[in-house]
C-alpha cells in the first residue's frame, strides 16, 4: 500500500474518539472554503458519518484515518452497496496534506479491503468541480457511469457515479 505515500504519514483504522467530529467538521469547513458549499453538505456527511458508526458491519465495512506528524489529514470510508459492489465515501485530504499521496493510499487501502471481503466492484459518488479526486480516481481505474445535474448546497452542481471491477484497479 502507498507506493506514492510520504513515510511521514501513517494510515490507521478509525473509531478513535474526535473521528466521527473531525470528518463531518473538515468535510463542512472545507467544502465551503474551496467550493462555497453551505452547511447542507455539513448535515450530509453528518448523517452519513453517524450512520456509518452507529450501525456499520464489523467485517465487509471500515473506514481509516490519515496522519501526518500526529495530526489527522484525511479519512476515507468503505460501506456496503449491496452484497458485491462496495462504496467509497467521504474520501478527504487537508490542503496542507495534499501531495503526499495519501488520497491514492486511502483509495488503495479501500479497494484492497473490499477486495478481501469479497467485494467484486466499487462505486462511489462525487461532483464534477472535485478536478483532483476524479483525477485519482480515473488513474485507479474507475470509469464515469452517470452524471446529471442537480442544485443542492448552495450551488449548481453535476453529480457523478464512477465505479470500477475491483479486479481491474490499478493499485
Amino acid at each position: 500500500m502507498g507506493k506514492r505515500l510520504d513515510p511521514r504519514v501513517d494510515i490507521r483504522a478509525g473509531g478513535k474518539p474526535g473521528d466521527l467530529g473531525w470528518v463531518i467538521s473538515r468535510h463542512g469547513a472545507l467544502y465551503a472554503a474551496e467550493f462555497g458549499w453551505n452547511q447542507e453538505f455539513e448535515v450530509l456527511v453528518a448523517g452519513i458519518a453517524t450512520d456509518f458508526f452507529l450501525s456499520h458491519d464489523l467485517v465487509r465495512e471500515h473506514c481509516w484515518f490519515a496522519e501526518f506528524e500526529g495530526r489527522t489529514v484525511g479519512s476515507v470510508f468503505l460501506v456496503k452497496s449491496t452484497e458485491t459492489i462496495a462504496k467509497l465515501r467521504m474520501l478527504i485530504v487537508e490542503p496542507d496534506a495534499r501531495g503526499l499521496g495519501i488520497g491514492a493510499a486511502l483509495v488503495e487501502i479501500c479497494i484492497e479491503y473490499a477486495i478481501a471481503a469479497g467485494y467484486e466492484r466499487m462505486t462511489l459518488w462525487t461532483d464534477s468541480v472535485l478536478v483532483a479526486a476524479r483525477r485519482l480516481y480515473q488513474s485507479i481505474g474507475f470509469e464515469l457511469v452517470e452524471s446529471s445535474s442537480y442544485h443542492s448546497f448552495g450551488h449548481d452542481l453535476i453529480s457523478e457515479t464512477w465505479e470500477v471491477e475491483l479486479s481491474k484497479a490499478k493499485i
